[in-house]
């Protein structure tokens, strides 16, 4: 499972027109990929890390690595995104594959994990787009701060 992890002042998600989710204050905005081996235990871990890694401004505002503060120490909202891409194979060629990425039937229920994880571990609000739907996603990156994460099974 792979997770771009962005930091941000507000995010959202629109599908047809329509704002399908959106956080409007600091938080984290999340690309999701989903591989054919992930199960629960890639959901759990990448919620953890999502939920508890100390990347967020301080309760001052301060941005020193000292102060930061986690999405659970300080209750900021998710906008939680799938993103089958994330497992593009661009290795060869031009065209990407994406034969590592995860068919529908086992990405959807990977994303949905995470984010039930995230809201009933942590306790975090969690935003999400549509999946398999073709978003626009807006963000304003707080940095610009962005990790990516790799859980592995």
């Amino acid at each position: 499972m792979r997770a771009v992890i962005q930091r941000v002042k507000r995010a959202s998600v629109t599908v047809d027109g329509e704002i399908v989710g959106e956080i409007k204050e600091p938080g984290l905005c999340v690309l999701l990929g989903v591989t054919h081996s992930d199960a629960d235990a890639q959901a759990t871990k990448v919620a953890q890390k999502i939920a508890q890694l100390k990347v967020l401004r301080g309760a001052d505002g301060s941005d020193e690595q000292s102060d930061r503060l986690s999405a659970e120490e300080a209750g900021a909202p998710i906008l939680l995104v799938s993103q089958f891409t994330l497992y593009a194979d661009v290795r060869k060629g031009r065209k990407p594959s994406w034969s590592h990425a995860a068919p529908g039937n086992i990405a959807e229920p990977m994303y949905e994990c995470v984010a039930k994880k995230l809201r009933e571990t942590y306790g975090l609000h969690v935003e999400t787009g549509s999946f398999g739907a073709m978003m626009d996603v807006e963000l304003v990156n707080d940095g610009p701060f962005t990790l990516l994460v790799e859980v592995e099974a």
